[in-house]
């Protein structure tokens, strides 16, 4: 029996140093920027399981054992080979056999607020939902179909991600609703934005600003 309930796809690389926050890396150093990466990821983990009308699963590129322990009701999903793109359509499209609706989220915007997912979970008036990002990608994206090839041949990591992708989605035929937009954590800027953020309670993600106020950086 298919679940009612959209599902929520938490895009995760396994921390490892040198292999995750590479660009943070280079002024805190391997260790702490996994750490960091970890405590991204149980925020974003946090909020998205907060979400109780949508299920959640992590789709986990590299060793899940790199992982805190997950909540029980929450799925392990491996994310297999390729581009992003790829990556992407291959979790939306495993979703979308269980579930009417498929969001996929990354790890790099521990403060998240949990309206913006259950936004684009009760979304009724679309086929698809875009969360767009400050530096010209999205933090979100979710489609109630995804057919092979959608998100091939996009400018992945660009300013022009976010309107590519929704020309795209747009020329296939699909509603889109825009939700606010809100900011990815992937350079020195973006983590001073954060500190300041979490400092000024205009955001919470608990674990990260722990792991801030020891010093990680």
């Amino acid at each position: 029996m298919r679940d009612p309930r959209p599902i929520i796809a938490i895009l995760v690389k396994a921390p490892r140093p040198g292999d995750v926050k590479t660009r943070l890396a280079a002024e805190m150093g391997h260790e702490r920027a996994a750490r960091l990466a970890r405590a991204f990821f149980e925020d974003t983990l946090s909020t998205a399981v907060a979400v109780t009308d949508a299920r959640v699963v992590v789709v986990v590129a590299g060793d899940p054992a790199l992982l805190p322990a997950l909540p029980a009701e929450v799925s392990l999903w491996p994310q297999g080979e390729g581009d992003l793109g790829g990556r992407m359509e291959r979790a939306l499209q495993r979703a979308l056999a269980e579930a009417p609706r498929a969001i996929v989220i990354g790890t790099d915007a521990p403060g998240l607020p949990a309206a913006l997912l259950g936004s684009a979970v009760r979304a009724t008036d679309c086929d698809a939902v875009l969360g767009p990002a400050d530096d010209g990608g999205f933090y979100l994206l979710g489609v109630d179909r995804c057919p092979s090839g959608l998100l091939d041949d996009l400018p992945w990591s660009s300013e022009s991600t976010l309107a590519c992708t929704q020309a795209r989605l747009e020329g296939r035929g699909y509603r889109v609703h825009v939700l606010p937009s809100w900011f990815d954590v992937d350079t020195p800027a973006d983590l001073a934005r954060l500190r300041r953020s979490l400092a000024a309670g205009e955001m919470r993600a608990p674990r990260t600003h722990a792991l801030l106020g020891e010093d990680i950086g």
